[in-house]
Formats: structure tokens, sequence, C-alpha cells
């Protein structure tokens, strides 16, 4: 049922869907007390029950409440009711980066603004003891004075989870994932948020992934031996970087 217009709380107006997920949905609000324009995460309960699921949304709400950074996505409230969730979000106006990227929106000097704030967010969460495990661009969003935001921390771990072994668990997506974890060596914390951030660094650049196949298996093999090509745009500065 569309909610569009309801009232949460006698507080946030919902507006129109802005985003769905397996296990939320995403719309814009507004805040009637302050006017502001945020976003409001529904989870609903009875989907994140199977194993594992409410840790990891407990886990997101936990890391948005301790890491407070100018390119990390503002938690502002979580609210619940018997059957639902409600996380009362910033509004990064611009949305995601990744459907700019496939337009080829952006040059080298906004690539490096972009990058450097995201290697500015992760430098802060990892000495907070937070790892994301799951950066890619679908979880980097923009607002409307083109400030990077990193959202989603569904996989983000702490650094007390190493006595549960937590950090040997494979999480994220494919084409973003280190040799190293593919070869069953475990989750390395910096390094392989680290890794992540220099594979969007080109897709940043290139407007696509270094490594691709509709193959999972053969994906995984390339990323094992390093098997990728820079694009012939490339200046000579990016490909040594790369090599």
């Amino acid at each position: 049922m569309d909610p569009y217009g309801k009232l949460l709380m006698n507080r946030y107006e919902f507006r129109k869907a802005r985003g769905q997920g397996n296990f939320a949905k995403v719309y814009k609000a507004r805040d009637l007390r302050t006017g502001d324009r945020d976003v409001v995460k529904v989870i609903h309960k009875e989907k994140v029950r199977g194993p594992g699921m409410m840790v990891q949304t407990k886990r997101e709400i936990a890391t948005f409440g301790w890491v407070k950074h100018p390119n990390v996505l503002r938690l502002y409230e979580v609210l619940a009711t018997k059957t639902k969730i409600y996380l009362i979000l910033e509004n990064a106006k611009d949305g995601e980066i990744f459907p700019q990227i496939l337009k080829g929106n952006f040059n080298y000097y906004q690539t490096r603004q972009y990058f450097q704030q995201l290697v500015s967010a992760l430098d802060f969460c990892h000495k907070k003891g937070v790892y994301h495990r799951d950066l890619k661009p679908e979880n980097l969003l923009l607002d409307e004075n083109s400030v990077l935001k990193i959202a989603d921390f569904g996989f983000s771990t702490f650094i007390e989870s190493h006595r549960y072994n937590m950090l040997h668990t494979m999480s994220g997506t494919p084409m973003y994932v280190a040799p190293y974890v593919l070869r069953g060596k475990g989750y390395y914390e910096e390094k392989d948020d680290g890794w992540s951030c220099v594979v969007i660094l080109y897709v940043l650049l290139a407007g696509y992934y270094p490594f691709y196949d509709h193959n999972l298996m053969e994906l995984y093999q390339k990323i094992h031996k390093g098997e990728y090509k820079c694009p012939p745009g490339f200046q000579s500065r990016y490909v040594d970087y790369y090599q």
C-alpha cells in the first residue's frame, strides 16, 4: 500500500518512493517540524527474520550512529512499530553516483574530488574500527552540492568482531572482491576496502568494470590473475598507476 501523504509518528510526511530493495523500501519524506526534506528507509521486520538478517540490520543502524563524517550518509533517527523499522536518513538529492558514471558525466578533476572524499570517509571509518565490506558505486550517493556520501553499511563489521571470526566470511559484490578473499584467506580489514576503492576509481575513470564476466567462475579467474585492460582513452598516469 502506497503511504504517500501519510504521517509517521505525526512528524514525517511520506512523499513519493525513491527506491526498493529485497528487504526495504525508501521514500522521500518531509519533516513537519523543521520543513527539511529527508529520506525514510522502511524495513519490514518479517523480511529480516532469516538467519543473520536482523543482525545485519542492527549492524547498519549501529554503524550509522557510530560514524559521523561529512562523506557518510547521516542517520537522524530510528523509529519502530510492531511490524516495521524506520530509518530517517539524510537526503542525498542527486542520488546514486553509478547512473551518472554510465552516462560518462565525470572528468578527471571530478573523479579526483570524489575519490578524495571516499578515501577521507573510509580512513575515518577505519580509525573508528568500522569496515564497510561492500564498497561500490551503487552505495555511493551525491547531494545537491556534489558531495559524496557513503551509504548502506549492512555488510559492515567492527574490529571487535575478530573474536567471532566474522572477518573470515565472504561478503560484498563479486566485481569488487579482492583476490586474496577469493583464495579463502579471509577478509583483511583496510586492505579489502582499499581494493574496492581502487576498483571504484577505475570505474569512475573508465565507465565500466575492470573485471567482468557473465560466468561467475570466469570472473573470479580474471580477478585472481589480474586480467584487465586499460581503455584507449586512459592517460599514461592512469595506466602507470594500475600497472
